[in-house]
């Protein structure tokens, strides 16, 4: 089970975790966003290859309930989907911060500056 007191996380609702060279970021949406959307059906993210920018819109994501854009919160270079979620997007809500990952994104240094901490983030969804 992650520890998501060590998880970044941005006002859209996705939570980064960075490898210890914090050169790699593993992307999901949170579970808060995750129970607001719904059953999710449909996934739709980037291809790898494709560059990011920080606070842009980088894909979809449908529920039974509605459609949500997906936001990058870092800049980056996409470097893995994760093609489980596209096959099954159910596992979006089943395990957001487990198997329902969506990409792993290159970094570089700072790129996550600005990101929310755990404590944070609950207090935004709280408000």
């Amino acid at each position: 089970m992650t520890d998501l007191t060590t998880l970044l996380y941005s006002d859209e609702h996705e939570w980064i975790a960075l490898d210890d060279a914090g050169t790699t970021a593993t992307i999901g949406i949170t579970d808060f966003a995750a129970e607001k959307l719904g059953d999710v059906v449909f996934v739709e993210l980037p291809e790898v290859g494709t560059e990011i920018a920080a606070n842009t819109v980088i894909g979809e994501i449908e529920s039974t309930k509605s459609v949500a854009e997906l936001y990058a919160p870092v800049h980056g270079t996409i470097i893995e989907i994760n093609d489980a979620v596209v096959d099954d997007p159910s596992l979006v809500n089943a395990e957001p911060f487990e198997s329902g990952w969506l990409m792993k994104v290159s970094v570089a240094a700072g790129a996550t500056e600005g990101l929310l901490d755990r404590a944070a983030y609950v207090a935004i969804t709280e408000a």
